[in-house]
């Protein structure tokens, strides 16, 4: 059996609106959007994991919330990734996009209008369910 890759992904909020990455068009899954993480190193906590990705990503120091969702998935014949969502409420610095195509600020309930990794699609619309509308 193959082993689960471990991925972390932060629901960073801001003024009512919820930070969102589109993946550069030459990466896998191109032009999808996602949160931004990462796979979590060996030796790394989710929260140590989170942490380190948002600092490459985006250059903020984020203090990582509580966990928010966890659930394995499947892509097509790949391994399960073990999906772990956190919400991200405090950080410093502001968002410098390192990783992403573009990255953008934008109100949870908005957020099923767009092209996700299938990977995140039960997420958003748990997500946007659960936020309220400005």
């Amino acid at each position: 059996m193959a082993k689960v890759v471990a991925v972390v992904a932060g629901v960073v909020t801001h003024s009512g609106k919820i930070l969102i990455g589109q993946r550069k068009r030459n990466d896998w899954h191109g032009l999808k959007w996602e949160f931004p993480g990462g796979k979590i190193d060996p030796g790394e906590t989710p929260e140590e994991a989170l942490a380190r990705e948002l600092r490459e990503e985006l250059g903020i120091e984020a203090i990582i919330g509580a966990e928010l969702q966890r659930y394995q998935f499947s892509y097509n014949e790949r391994p399960p990734v073990d999906l772990i969502f956190f919400s991200i409420t405090h950080f410093t610095g502001v968002p410098v996009n390192y990783e992403f195509e573009q990255i953008i600020w934008e109100h949870a309930h908005l957020l099923p209008g767009y092209d996700f990794l299938e990977g995140d699609r039960e997420f958003i619309l748990w997500l946007a369910e659960r936020v309220a509308r400005p």
